[in-house]
C-alpha cells in the first residue's frame, strides 16, 4: 500500500494545482474504508509540502517521495491498522553509490513535555493524548524495512530515519533531543530552527540526480511492480511455484489448498476416506486484483500434489495466449487450459479441481452453431462446471461483463451452490496491482465512463500510472509503435465501431476496416490461422510481434495487459450536453471493394445489436467494454476519440499531463524497469515437478 509516489518537485507541482490532498484523501478512503480526518489532511497540506520544499531547497528535488507507505510486504496480516510510514525518501547515495532510503515521521507538534522525568520514551503534546517518542515509531519501521521479510532485504542500501517537526524549535521540544532520548540511525530529530542542518544532511544522504531507478527497485521489492502474467508463466512453465502471492491473495490460496486437502482423496494415501461435503469457492475482485495469479498458482500447486486440475475460462484471448504463447510445443500443458463450454459431457472420473477464471463470462447454456444438436448443452452452464469436479473455484468480476449472454454473477453462483447443497466460501480481493498498482486510475476510469455513481474528477498523476489524450489516430499509433520498437509491450485497441471483414481471397488479406479520415488499419484477423504478411490469428494477436499492425477489441484484449495501450473510442459512446450518449451504427456496402463501411457512426458489435439488448443494457455493455480496454495497460494509457466533443471532454478530464519525468517512455524508464518481455518457449515439453521441493527451482518471480 502507498498513497503517492512522486519526486519532490512534482509533488509541489501537484499541490500547486490543488490536486495533491484530494488524491491522497481518495486513496486513503479506498484503502482504509473511511475518510481521512481533518488532522490527516492538514498534515499532508503542511508537512508534506514543507518537506518537499526543503528537498528542493537542498538541490534534491529529484528525490522520490513515497507517501503513506506500508512497512512490510504482508502488512495486511498484522492485526489492527497497518503501519504506515509518513514518507519514504528514495534516491542514490552520493558516496556509497547505492540505494539510499530515509524513513520520515512528520509531526505538526509545536511543543512537547515529559511524561516521566526518568525517560523520554513518552511525551505529552498539548491537546493530545500522551505520545511515543517518534524515534520509537521509526525503529519499528526501520526493523520492518531491513528485516529478512522486509523490502530492503538482499539489496545494497543505506537506510536511516528522522522525525521532522517543522512547526517547532529545539527549545520547545527539548525532551525529544535530550541525552536520554532514543538513539540510532533512525532517531534523528529536526525542527524549524535546525532546517539548515536538515538540508545539509539531505545532501549527504542523496545525490542530486534523483532516485527514479532506486524507487523502481524499491517498488519491485514491495511487490508494487508486477512481472507480466505471461512472462511469469513462461518462466515457470508449470513449476509448483509460479507467483509470490501477498496478503489477502495468499490467505485465499492457502484456504483453498487447505480445504482441498480435506475434501479430496489423498493420492499418496488412498486408504484415507475424504470428507464428502462439497465446497465451492467464490473469489470476487476488480480488474488487476490478482484473481488469475491466485488461480494459476493454485493450479500449479495442486498439480504438484498429484491432483487432476483444469483451468477454464470464457475468454478465447486469455486461453489462446497461454496455450499458444506459454504452452507452445507442450501438449500436456496446453490441454490443462480449456473453456467453460468444454463440460457438456462431464469428465469420468470427475476432476479433483476445476478453476473457473473470468466467471462473469459464464453463459446460460453451452451452445455452438457448429455443434450437432446432441452436442449442445441442455442444463445451465454453471451446473456443467459443478458436475465436472469435486471442488470448484470461481473468480468473478461483475464489472467486466461485456456480452448480453454472459450471466455470471454472484447471485448465479449462490443459487447453484444451494441447488447442489454445497458450502459456499466467499472472498473479496481489494488491493489493486494492474495499471501500475494505481487504484486511483481504476477509480478515475470508472467515474469518467459512468460505470460508478462517483462524480468524474480531473486525473491526478500519482507516479504509478500515466494517461494522456492525443489529437489524432496517427499520433496514437506513433506513440504505441515507438514504445513497442524500443522494447515495451504495446497494443492498439478500439471500441467495436467499424464493420469487421473476414480475411479476403486466397492470400487471406486483411481489409483496413478501422477508418478515421485518411488513417486506415485492419482489425486483428478473424481467423484461426496466419494471414497475409504473417498477420497472426486472433487468439495470439495480443502476444505475437506482428499484432502491432492490427487493432484489437474488447473480445481479444480482455484478461491481458501490456506496458502501453492505445485506446480508440469510436462513436458508440459520445459526450453530449454533459452526459454520455450511446449510438448504434448502420453499415453500407462499398461499391468498389464490396466490403461493408460505416453509413451511420456507432456500434457495429453484433452481440449488442438492437434485436439482442434494449437501450439500457446496450449502454451498460458499451461502458463495460471501454472500462476493460482502458485498464489493459500497466504503465500508460493513450486515449483518442474520433468524436470532437468527446475528445475535448477527455482532454478536460485528463488535464495537464507533462509533469517532469512522469511519462514512462522506455527511454525515460530507469534501467531496473526495462524488463524485456520473454519470447514464447521453444517447442518441446519441459518436465514439471510432481510434488513440492522436487527438482531445481527457477529464481523467484514476484507477480503481485
Amino acid at each position: 500500500m502507498l498513497l503517492l509516489k512522486l519526486a519532490a518537485h512534482d509533488l509541489l507541482t501537484l499541490n500547486a494545482r490543488r490536486r495533491m490532498v484530494p488524491h491522497l484523501a481518495a486513496r486513503w478512503r479506498h484503502f482504509r474504508g473511511k475518510d481521512a480526518s481533518l488532522t490527516e489532511r492538514l498534515a499532508w497540506a503542511e508537512s508534506l509540502v514543507s518537506l518537499a520544499n526543503d528537498l528542493v531547497a537542498a538541490g534534491r528535488g529529484n528525490v522520490e517521495m513515497i507517501v503513506e507507505c506500508a512497512a512490510t510486504l504482508d502488512e495486511t496480516e498484522r492485526p489492527g491498522d497497518p503501519r504506515l510510514i509518513d514518507v519514504v525518501l528514495v534516491g542514490h547515495h552520493p558516496q556509497e553509490r547505492r540505494l539510499s532510503v530515509q524513513l520520515v515521521e512528520l509531526k505538526r507538534w509545536s511543543m512537547v513535555t515529559r511524561v516521566e522525568q526518568a525517560t523520554a520514551d513518552m511525551v505529552r503534546v498539548p491537546g493530545m493524548d500522551d505520545k511515543k517518542h517518534p524515534a520509537l515509531q521509526l525503529r519499528e519501521y526501520y526493523e520492518a524495512f531491513t528485516s529478512r521479510r522486509g523490502p530492503l532485504h538482499g539489496l545494497e542500501f543505506e537506510c536511516g530515519g528522522f522525525a521532522y517537526l517543522h512547526n517547532a524549535t529545539e527549545a520547545s521540544v527539548q525532551p525529544l533531543i535530550d541525552v536520554d532520548a532514543p538513539t540510532g540511525a533512525y532517531a534523528h530529530v529536526y525542527t524549524h530552527d535546525r532546517r539548515e542542518q536538515l538540508l545539509s544532511d539531505l545532501r549527504a544522504s542523496f545525490s542530486a540526480e534523483g532516485g527514479a531507478s532506486e524507487a523502481e527497485t524499491l517498488l519491485r521489492s514491495l511487490g508494487l511492480r508486477n512481472t507480466p502474467l505471461l512472462d511469469a508463466m513462461i518462466w515457470s512453465r508449470g513449476d509448483d511455484t509460479v507467483f509470490t502471492l501477498r496478503g489477502r491473495q495468499k490467505t485465499v490460496a492457502d484456504q483453498i489448498l487447505e480445504t482441498a486437502s480435506k475434501v479430496l482423496p489423498d493420492p499418496l494415501r488412498p486408504a484415507l476416506v475424504p470428507d464428502e461435503r462439497r465446497v465451492i469457492f467464490l473469489v470476487t475482485g476488480g480488474a488487476g486484483t490478482g484473481k488469475s495469479a491466485i488461480g494459476l498458482q493454485l493450479k500449479a500447486e495442486l498439480e504438484a500434489q498429484g491432483r487432476t486440475v483444469k483451468y477454464a475460462s470464457g475468454s478465447r484471448a486469455f486461453n489462446g495466449a497461454i496455450q499458444e504463447h506459454v504452452g507452445y510445443g507442450d501438449r500436456e500443458f496446453r490441454e490443462t487450459f480449456t473453456y467453460f463450454s468444454s463440460f457438456v459431457t462431464p469428465p469420468d472420473p470427475p476432476l479433483d479441481v476445476l478453476i473457473c477464471d473470468e466467471a462473469h463470462r459464464i453463459r446460460d447454456r453451452s451452445t455452438n452453431r457448429f455443434w450437432k444438436p446432441e452436442e449442445q448443452g441442455t442444463k445451465p452452464q454453471v451446473d456443467e462446471l459443478l458436475d465436472a469436479s469435486r471442488l470448484t473455484v470461481f473468480f468473478l468480476d461483475e464489472g467486466q461483463s461485456v456480452r448480453p449472454n454472459e450471466v455470471g454473477t454472484v447471485g448465479l453462483i449462490e443459487q447453484a451452490a444451494q441447488r447442489y447443497g454445497a458450502r459456499l466460501a466467499r472472498y473479496r480481493l481489494r488491493e489493486q496491482f494492474r495499471c501500475g498498482g494505481s487504484d486511483g486510475y481504476i477509480r478515475w476510469v470508472r467515474a469518467a465512463l459512468g460505470v460508478t455513481e462517483e462524480e468524474p474528477e480531473p486525473w491526478t498523476p500519482d507516479g504509478l500510472m500515466h494517461v494522456e489524450v492525443v489529437d489524432s489516430p496517427e499520433e496514437l499509433e506513433q506513440i504505441i509503435r515507438t514504445e513497442a520498437l524500443a522494447g515495451a509491450s504495446a497494443r492498439m485497441v478500439a471500441g467495436y465501431c467499424w464493420p469487421w471483414t473476414k480475411p479476403l481471397g486466397d492470400e487471406r488479406r486483411l481489409e483496413a476496416d478501422v477508418r478515421i479520415g485518411d488513417w486506415h488499419r485492419p482489425w486483428n484477423a478473424d481467423s484461426d490461422s496466419f494471414c497475409e504478411n504473417d498477420a497472426p490469428p486472433s487468439k495470439i494477436w495480443s502476444v505475437h510481434e506482428n499484432g502491432l499492425d492490427q487493432i484489437g477489441c474488447v473480445y481479444t484484449a480482455q484478461g491481458l495487459e501490456w506496458d502501453w495501450c492505445g485506446v480508440i473510442m469510436g462513436e458508440d459512446m459520445v459526450r453530449r450536453d454533459g452526459r454520455w450518449v450511446f449510438q448504434r451504427g448502420k453499415e453500407r456496402k462499398d461499391s468498389e471493394s464490396e466490403v461493408k463501411r460505416v453509413a451511420v457512426p456507432g456500434s457495429f458489435d453484433p452481440k449488442v445489436k438492437a434485436g439482442s439488448v434494449d437501450d439500457d443494457e446496450f449502454a451498460r455493455l458499451v461502458r463495460h467494454a471501454y472500462h476493460v480496454l482502458m485498464t489493459r495497460a500497466s504503465r500508460a494509457t493513450v486515449l483518442y476519440s474520433s468524436d470532437d466533443e468527446t475528445r475535448a471532454y477527455l482532454k478536460k478530464l485528463v488535464g495537464e499531463t507533462p509533469i517532469h519525468g512522469l511519462r514512462p517512455t522506455w527511454e525515460n524508464l530507469p534501467q531496473e524497469a526495462r524488463v524485456p518481455h520473454l519470447p514464447r518457449p521453444r517447442r518441446g515439453r519441459r518436465p514439471r515437478n510432481k510434488r513440492k521441493g522436487a527438482g531445481p527451482q527457477e529464481p523467484e518471480l514476484r507477480l503481485f
